[in-house]
């Protein structure tokens, strides 16, 4: 060995001990940070109600990479339901109100409407047929964004906007209200015929123009007018990359179309196969079919479950903790439950009380959801009101005692807690002042 080498190694172990003393003179909480001297907590933008930026950060601050032991542990999960809770409007309307621009929806085999949700009812079927029927031949385009489709249009927007015919006629029948909505379920049955690939790029082109649109931006879908714009949220964008940078598996849980919540998703950061949206049945050359992939009991093609109040606990479960068959419906011990979620409606509740830490509700007067949040009863949640054009404050209290949880066959009833005591009216708290157009 040269003696420069052994000098070398000297100044080494001479530099190493003076590192070690100094750690121990400095406690034992500067000794376990060493390690970690590398790790920068993400700190969250401004631009939240109340105390909400301070919740969340103590979010990241306690389960975050940084936090005492993390590297050692499993990463946290954050679930983010996506229309109306990271951004403002809903990306299956604007995808919808695109294909009918465009001319995508395809005329149903045999005609038969039917065909296209085992919940479309005989009046509704016929008014759609009676509308489409002789514009276009079964399996081929409809040429709903001329003219000559316009009315076709106008029938197929009001079943899916209004679950109703034009005349008025009920639409849909037959369904679990706890884990179908068949007007979001009947988008992307509509779809059938086109493949994800090419359904990605629908929803890129609605995307683009509903970025581009000034806000309160309509546009003329048949011989209506739609919603015309779309936002992200800015704060929901800095807290899905916070989480991220600080080692949270973050995930997207959305009632829209899996392929169209996949290419809004990748503008905040997040891949597609951190995507859950409602996902069709495909053809052997990967053609969709208008039937649905079941969760937990529920079989590929039943068309009963989509991601959709109990059926997003399924599908959460299933997707990323890896649950499958029956278990996936029901709750989780905590390890196997996200630490953190956020939604806006009461399609989101059941994922959101399965949160273990902290549960953020955008606040769209939604009863449940509002109820819930408002009754705090565990001091887990949160609640900020839409960070574009907000709510205005709701003047009655929330019916929580009465009519506020709506059950599987479609009963209003009381809202409960966890140990079935009611929950009381509640007062809508949570709100900015809304300036009169």
């Amino acid at each position: 060995m040269s003696p420069r080498t052994t000098t070398q190694r000297l100044q080494a172990l001479a530099a190493a001990a003076v590192t070690v003393a100094a750690l121990a003179a400095a406690g034992p909480t500067a000794a376990a940070a060493g390690p970690l001297a590398h790790c920068a907590t993400p700190r969250l933008t401004t631009g939240w109600y109340g105390d909400n930026q301070a919740r969340l950060q103590q979010l990241i601050d306690r389960y975050g990479r940084c936090g005492p032991h993390r590297p050692t542990r499993a990463r946290p999960v954050a679930v983010f339901d996506w229309d109306n809770t990271v951004v403002k409007n809903d990306v299956g309307d604007a995808t919808m109100f695109w294909l009918l621009r465009n001319g995508k929806v395809r005329q149903p085999a045999r005609g038969d409407w039917t065909t296209t949700s085992r919940f479309l009812t005989p009046a509704a079927a016929g008014a759609l047929a009676d509308a489409c029927a002789a514009l276009a031949r079964p399996g081929t385009p409809l040429p709903t964004g001329t003219p000559a489709g316009a009315g076709c249009a106008d029938e197929i927007r009001a079943v899916y906007g209004t679950a109703a015919t034009r005349t008025g006629a009920t639409a849909f029948t037959g369904w679990d209200r706890r884990t179908m909505e068949p007007g979001y379920a009947w988008l992307p049955q509509l779809m059938q015929g086109w493949t994800a690939h090419e359904i990605r790029g629908f929803a890129a082109a609605a995307r683009t123009e509903n970025l581009d649109a000034p806000v309160g931006a309509t546009q003329q879908v048949g011989t209506g007018s739609a919603t015309g714009w779309v936002r992200y949220y800015d704060q929901q964008k800095d807290l899905i990359k916070s989480l991220g940078k600080a080692g949270f598996d973050v995930w997207i849980s959305s009632a829209s179309p899996q392929p169209v919540v996949e290419v809004w998703a990748a503008a905040v950061g997040i891949g597609a196969d951190r995507v859950i949206g409602i996902r069709n049945t495909t053809t052997r050359g990967g053609a969709y079919t208008a039937h649905l992939q079941g969760c937990g009991s529920v079989a590929d093609g039943a068309d009963t479950m989509i991601t959709y109040i109990d059926g997003k606990r399924c599908w959460i479960n299933k997707e990323v903790f890896g649950v499958r068959g029956p278990a996936a419906g029901t709750v989780q011990p905590p390890a196997r439950r996200p630490v953190f979620a956020a939604g806006d409606s009461d399609t989101d509740i059941t994922f959101l009380r399965d949160a273990t830490v902290l549960r953020l509700a955008v606040n769209r007067n939604k009863t449940e959801l509002m109820c819930r949040a408002y009754d705090n009863s565990d001091g887990k949640w949160i609640v900020n009101p839409m960070f574009i054009e907000p709510k205005k404050q709701r003047t009655s209290p929330y019916p929580c005692s009465t009519t506020g949880y709506i059950d599987h066959d479609g009963t209003a009833g009381p809202v409960r807690r966890d140990d079935t005591s009611v929950i009381p009216d509640q007062a809508d708290t949570v709100f900015q002042a809304v300036t009169e157009r």
